[in-house]
């Protein structure tokens, strides 16, 4: 009996290239086997089977472009015993980038002349940022599939511009010269990992496209911190941990439901917000690979214990790297906190298309004034980066000055 093998449901991505075809005519496969390869410029996925089989027939090529249903496999499942299961989601793969998405049309990531070029779009987006030709490149990877280290290689080859003479690189800006660090000592190309290569750029998109600014400011913990620490005692009996980014992620919600605008997104016209009615709340995790960011979703419906279990299961999973495509999408809101480590502040980058994004450096004991003496406080320093077209200054200030009052007041965290 034969049966195609489709596409099941990989989140909000349509057309995605196909990366890389993981199987042969010939081959027998088990259900969950991947058998494709996806990459976007947000995630790159493993699609896995549907059935099990022998592959008879196979129904897409490297670069070809696939969305939900689109078929993939003809198989003979008559071969074995294994019954066909429910078409399972396509998980992203172990290293993810945070969902980004431009509120303004970036120029184009493929230029005309790449079109009939064997290589990723992380790749084609990589020399086009370097200004280097994937059409004089021959590939050093599978069937001739151009690498980044080809890209890279092709680097050392270009002679820098004449004196006096302006190559221009992206929106008019000048490209950072290459330069060939061996002529000044030892040195070894290290690989970055998969993670930054995807992030890199939507980053750098986010950057140049938004109008960022930073508010800093700080909130009175020292009530809230001794609560959490009682908590989480607690907690730690009952096999998870309640930390400090788990009351933040609630006062966030509450500051957030106060100033509609900081949980919004600028509309496509450029001339109207889209007002959002519910709150999901990404959060930075590092990884051995890099960051990525979970969601916790419906935060605003979720007490202090729910949220505190969401963040321990959401980095567990990230850190084995088996988070899902969903987990990692519909983030209103974001907070990357850096407090197990250090600072005193600085720059998160807005994930585009939220709108702002809330950074948390390590908490420090300091004086503070009272009104008659100086008293030792735990103050926690708060850095909000805002998209300016949809917040100012003034809101932004709004924010944060709600958002370290709930901080500063157990009380109104409860409301």
């Amino acid at each position: 009996m034969t049966t195609e093998v489709k596409v099941p449901d990989i989140g909000d991505f349509k057309d995605v290239p196909v990366v890389t075809v993981l199987v042969s005519v010939g081959d027998t496969i088990a259900v969950e086997d991947a058998i494709i390869e996806l990459e976007s410029d947000k995630a790159t996925m493993e699609v896995p089977s549907s059935h099990a089989g022998v592959v008879k027939e196979i129904k897409v090529a490297e670069g070809d472009k696939v969305s939900e249903g689109s078929v993939v496999l003809v198989i003979d499942a008559a071969d074995t015993g294994d019954a066909p299961k429910e078409e399972p989601k396509a998980e992203a793969p172990k290293q993810e980038a945070p969902k980004e998405a431009p509120k303004a049309a970036p120029a184009p990531v493929m230029d005309a002349g790449f079109s009939k070029v064997h290589a990723s779009p992380s790749v084609r987006a990589f020399a086009r940022r370097v200004e280097v030709d994937l059409n004089t490149i021959n590939g050093s990877g599978r069937k001739g599939r151009i690498l980044r280290e080809d890209v890279e290689k092709a680097l050392k080859t270009v002679a820098a511009p004449a004196s006096g003479g302006t190559v221009q690189g992206g929106m008019g800006i000048p490209p950072i010269p290459a330069v060939d660090f061996s002529k000044f000592g030892p040195i070894e190309d290290v690989e970055m990992p998969r993670i930054k290569k995807i992030s890199g750029p939507a980053l750098h998109r986010s950057w140049l496209n938004i109008p960022h600014v930073t508010h800093n400011d700080e909130a009175d913990i020292t009530e809230l911190d001794q609560y959490r620490k009682e908590m989480d005692t607690q907690a730690k009996q009952d096999g998870y941990r309640v930390t400090l980014l788990s009351f933040v992620i609630k006062a966030s919600v509450s500051a957030l439901k106060q100033h509609w605008e900081v949980n919004s997104s600028i509309h496509p016209d450029g001339e109207k917000l889209i007002r959002k009615g519910y709150y999901n709340i990404g959060f930075a995790a590092d990884t051995p690979n890099g960051l990525v960011v979970p969601v916790i979703k419906d935060a605003d419906r979720k007490g202090l214990v729910e949220i505190s279990k969401d963040l321990m299961e959401l980095s567990s999973a990230a850190r084995e790297g088996s988070l899902k495509s969903k987990d990692m999408q519909g983030a209103t809101f974001t907070i990357s906190s850096l407090g197990g480590i250090g600072g005193t502040s600085f720059t998160p980058i807005v994930n585009a298309p939220e709108v702002a994004i809330l950074g948390l450096t390590r908490s420090k004991m300091a004086p503070v004034w009272n009104g008659s003496e100086f008293e030792p406080r735990l103050m926690q320093p708060l850095s909000l980066s805002y998209d300016h077209r949809a917040i100012d200054g003034a809101l932004a200030a709004r924010f944060c000055v709600t958002l370290k009052t709930l901080l500063g007041d157990m009380r109104k965290l409860m409301w």
